[in-house]
């Protein structure tokens, strides 16, 4: 079967008609701007009609009477009124893409990152790099937030170096960094936070009772080599296939790197040492200030401050690297080539505008709070005892994550009712909090909500000028009932088996 059969096979497959369906679908939903300037009428209206009927959960954790808000109410215009400014400027993911994005891409612009991914393209096994990409996405998480922005632009730059679909590496890097975001070999901020949360509920049952940032370690570090292989396969046998071949512009220069660019690499490794070492030299001297007070990395202003880090880093070796091949050669030239990486992202920014109002009306209502309660009740209500409650539990998170898209936040909500509930039926809180992290991970990268939507949604653009939401969710949604599926079939060999999840911890308590 040739090359072209086997992209009409593809494109011809039931689960791929599906695909295109739910992409033709998305992609006749309105301008995303509009989408969610419609979605906050209908929020405006539903908090309306919530708010004449009173209603109010008790709050799982507070034990206090939340009461879904009016947005129509004179506190609700108020609210809009006061904090129209806040909900566009103080959206937390505005500040890191824009901040990312100068150090980003003013190494793109200085050909920075085309010849890296020259120099690793020509050195790597091709038959690896979807693998690799898939896996690096996933540990990028250690970076938190920032992996969304700088590995999907990148894994896309690097199929479309190796004449691949550059849509498929996006995909590749998002289903790492957004599907497989809670997996790693190492242990991330996502750890101690959660497990955090977890204790101090867990003392309600039993106060000696600590989940340490370890405690779900093995469990992880299994899932990151699982996700990362699965995501290679769905990427080759499923996503680019259907994709087809990439037809756009810009096409890939796979020229052997020139004896300038070379020495400039040289140059831009020895600058990246040097700031790492500066890194690491900061951490270890007494009294370091970003560790915490305690001297350790978890919780720190290190982990807390990455994003400032990352964007030094980028600038250093951005810098080094633009002087080498003389594209930098007076200090004005630094900022005009930052200057000309945002403007790619004035459309971003005026989907920000919008996006930053339904999430900031959508909080202040208190419907998610609302919804998370009522649908954890009724779980709760089933009074199932086996380990097929904890996958009920699973599916549920996954329909809670898409609409609570804060991880913690959606954890600090279900938490308090089922880490006990399991808890009273002798399984492990860590391995409650396992599975829920699956559930959470899994569908966060197929939801408009998701802050970043829009991002990836602006990077897709630059191949495909008629991508839209349909588009992405088309996608994603191949990793995500893959991931889902493998990681719970995963969790449940570790429950047959009684594998510990960590470091002497295993799914039922002792």
């Amino acid at each position: 079967m040739n090359n072209h059969q086997e992209i009409e096979t593809a494109k011809n497959g039931a689960f791929n008609k599906f695909l295109n369906t739910v992409e033709k679908i998305g992609n006749k939903l309105p301008h995303p701007f509009m989408l969610f300037f419609y979605l906050t009428l209908i929020l405006v209206a539903i908090s309306f009609i919530l708010g004449v009927m009173n209603a109010s959960v008790i709050h799982p954790n507070t034990g206090e009477t939340v009461a879904v808000n009016n947005l129509l109410s004179k506190e609700g215009v108020r609210y809009i009124l006061g904090n129209t400014l806040t909900n566009f400027t103080g959206f937390a993911p505005l500040g890191l893409v824009l901040t990312m994005m100068l150090g980003i891409g003013l190494s793109e612009r200085v050909g920075l990152f085309s010849a890296l991914m020259t120099k690793a393209i020509i050195k790597t096994p091709k038959r690896i790099v979807t693998f690799m990409v898939v896996f690096i996405g996933i540990l990028g998480n250690i970076a938190s937030d920032a992996a969304f922005v700088v590995i999907p632009p990148l894994a896309a730059l690097v199929f479309l170096s190796l004449g691949r679909h550059p849509l498929a590496g996006l995909a590749a890097g998002l289903a790492g960094a957004g599907i497989g975001f809670t997996a790693n070999i190492l242990v991330a901020g996502t750890d101690a936070l959660l497990s955090g949360i977890t204790t101090e509920i867990a003392k309600s049952i039993d106060s000696e009772m600590v989940v340490s940032p370890l405690d779900n370690w093995f469990f992880m570090s299994a899932s990151t080599f699982l996700l990362a292989f699965l995501g290679a396969i769905v990427t080759d046998k499923i996503v680019e296939p259907r994709l087809g071949t990439y037809n756009g512009e810009k096409k890939a220069d796979l020229h052997e790197l020139t004896p300038l660019e070379n020495k400039a690499l040289r140059n831009t490794g020895i600058a990246a040492l040097l700031f790492i070492g500066f890194i690491l030299v900061l951490m270890f001297i007494p009294n370091s200030p970003l560790l915490n007070d305690d001297g350790t990395l978890l919780r720190s202003p290190f982990l807390s401050g990455i994003v400032p880090i990352l964007f030094a880093f980028f600038l250093v070796t951005g810098i080094t690297y633009g002087m080498s091949v003389k594209k930098i050669e007076k200090i004005a030239d630094v900022p005009n080539l930052m200057a000309e990486a945002i403007r790619d992202l004035s459309s971003y920014i005026v989907l920000i505008f919008m996006i930053g109002q339904f999430i900031g009306y959508f909080n202040w209502t208190n419907i998610a709070t609302w919804m998370a309660v009522h649908l954890a009740n009724i779980l709760t209500a089933i009074n199932l005892t086996n380990v097929f409650a904890i996958v009920l539990f699973t599916l549920l998170v996954a329909v809670l994550s898409l609409f609570i898209i804060s991880g913690s936040a959606l954890w600090s909500l279900v938490a308090p009712i089922f880490v006990p509930t399991f808890m009273l039926l002798g399984y492990h809180p860590a391995f409650v909090q396992l599975a829920y992290r699956i559930g959470e991970s899994s569908t966060n990268m197929v939801t408009p909500l998701n802050q970043y939507f829009a991002i990836i949604l602006g990077f897709m653009l630059i191949y495909n000028k008629r991508a839209g939401i349909g588009t992405l969710m088309s996608l994603m949604i191949p990793y995500t009932i893959i991931f889902l599926i493998a990681w719970i079939l995963l969790m449940l060999v570790f429950v047959m088996f009684n594998i510990p999840i960590g470091p002497g911890v295993h799914y039922l308590l002792k």
